[in-house]
């Protein structure tokens, strides 16, 4: 059974700077304009709520967009004499508050805006969103002089700030709310806020699979999700299933799999982009739940391990944008999905496993089941799909989340170009990654008597999120690789920014904004 997707109350529109005058979008305007999630059929209600900039000036005080100064002065408000006495500060996602004695526009806000960077924006569209809930009608103007790259970083705040994600018998109900955004130029701000809206659709995705229960959801139901998403994404999706696993020797997959009813399953989507482009696999991690097999977790450890698929889930996301977003190269996603379960027919430690290929690994835990799972899936890439580049992304360690926390991935790769670019989509996209070392003074601590590798170190060194990183490599080839655990950011404790509570959705702005990246930079 397939996911039920999320959608976001919020109808994003774009408006012309001159429509400002009016305070609205007339019908004659209807075929100049933008309605860039669903289309607008009848006349949009005049606005219930503005939202005008509010930033620092040259003599430390603060200066409101001239929308609000207008229409604050209209109704007699001194606007800057009011936020003085509000002792507004003008920082980035600061909202003033001014209540209009008028019969449609009821409130003025201020919304403070920084400068004009990504980040700023980012951070004030999630503020707006959180201000905003239940209007009807919202006319903003502090994106009329924002570049696109803030622009996109707004709508995306804007966006992603607003999902909810619930299973209550009665689930609190949110109003559709048009946002409606000046912009100088249409035709060019339509394509920058398209990616927007596509992006956050495509994180909306990920954080639904990753915080469904997992009582819901099993690596059937994941390759069920992705073929429903096969036609309308123009993507090719093949599932191997347990019987095509074994004539395969995906030993991992099966290993981890086996303690559970429900069976294992490697799913293979397939984007065709510009034949001559680039060849990327992407592989993702996809435990629908993580009990820690017979090496179990304590009871605190477990009712999270519903999110263990968010590298799975991400790529999936990936995948779904890939044509939304008009990406030239090829790629192909592997979600490599089990369930890893305590039974008779579980794996135990001190077996010995023989992955796809051939490579043996001597079982130490099984609590470090991605990495098996994930071993089958890189060298099946490697030996069959013939990639430039692989990426593997995964919530793998708690040893990444211990060193690097909530809000960095850890990136491991010997390509440095590769990770620079990879950094590089991080810090525009706000999934942030820090670069650790393959250190391999490492790799003899993975060294076993009776297999090719051990699947995790014999102790003595620590530093877990490397070697699992180093066991990982063992099976990329030559290929250019770069593995991304993102075990600390995947799951948010509480709300941030545009990241909410939950699954969080990292790794799919990321992959995204590098794979729209030109080809000569991959």
């Amino acid at each position: 059974m397939a996911t039920q997707q999320t959608e976001s109350h919020l109808r994003l529109q774009l408006v012309p700077l001159d429509a400002l005058q009016a305070l609205s979008v007339s019908t004659e305007d209807a075929d100049d304009q933008s309605t860039l999630t669903v289309p607008v059929t009848v006349a949009t209600p005049p606005p219930s709520i503005v939202v005008t900039s509010c930033a620092i000036n040259t003599d430390g005080g603060v200066t409101a967009g001239d929308v609000g100064i207008r229409l604050a002065a209209e109704q007699r408000i001194d606007l800057p004499r009011r936020l003085r006495r509000a002792e507004a500060t003008g920082k980035v996602g600061e909202i003033v508050e001014v209540e209009l004695e008028d019969d449609t526009t009821e409130t003025l806000l201020t919304l403070g805006v920084g400068d004009d960077h990504p980040k700023d924006a980012r951070k004030a569209g999630a503020a707006l969103a959180k201000r905003i809930r239940n209007a009807e009608v919202v006319l903003c103007d502090v994106t009329a002089s924002m570049s696109h790259a803030s622009l996109r970083a707004f709508c995306e705040g804007l966006l992603l700030a607003s999902y909810q994600f619930t299973r209550k018998s009665k689930p609190t109900e949110t109003k559709s709310t048009v946002v409606q955004l000046a912009v100088a130029g249409l035709a060019s701000a339509q394509v920058v806020v398209d990616q927007a809206v596509a992006t956050a659709k495509a994180v909306y995705l990920a954080r639904d699979l990753a915080n469904s229960p997992s009582n819901e959801k099993n690596p059937q139901s994941i390759a069920e999700q992705a073929q429903a998403l096969a036609k309308q994404s123009r993507l090719r999706v093949r599932v191997l299933d347990e019987a095509a696993l074994e004539r395969g020797g995906f030993g991992g997959l099966l290993a981890v799999g086996g303690g559970s009813a429900n069976p294992p399953r490697l799913i293979v989507t397939e984007y065709r982009g510009d034949p001559t482009a680039p060849r990327i696999v992407l592989v993702g991690k996809g435990i629908t739940f993580d009990s820690g097999g017979l090496s179990l977790k304590p009871p605190d450890g477990m009712p999270l391990m519903k999110t263990d698929m968010s590298g799975a889930a991400t790529v999936l996301a990936v995948m779904s944008a890939l044509n939304d977003l008009g990406v030239t190269a090829n790629v192909i996603g592997l979600l490599a999905c089990a369930e890893n379960m305590p039974s008779g027919a579980a794996y135990r430690p001190g077996d010995v496993v023989r992955h796809f290929g051939g490579r043996t690994s001597e079982v130490l835990n099984t609590d470090a089941e991605g990495r098996m799972v994930l071993a089958d899936a890189i060298a099946y890439a490697n030996a069959r799909l013939r990639p430039d580049v692989i990426i593997d992304i995964a919530t793998l360690t708690g040893a990444a989340t211990l060193g690097l926390s909530r809000q960095y991935g850890a990136l491991f790769s010997a390509d440095d170009g590769l990770a620079k670019r990879l950094e590089i989509a991080g810090q525009e996209s706000n999934d942030q990654l820090w670069r650790l070392p393959l250190a391999t003074e490492y790799r003899s601590s993975l060294d076993s008597p009776i297999a090719d590798i051990a699947h995790v170190s014999r102790g003595g060194v620590g530093a877990g999120a490397i070697t699992a990183a180093l066991f990982l490599k063992e099976f990329s080839g030559t290929r250019r690789w770069a593995h991304l655990d993102i075990a600390g950011p995947a799951r948010a404790e509480k709300d941030q920014a545009e990241r909410l509570r939950g699954a969080t959705g990292f790794g799919v702005r990321l992959l995204l904004r590098w794979l729209q990246s030109s080809p000569d930079l991959w």
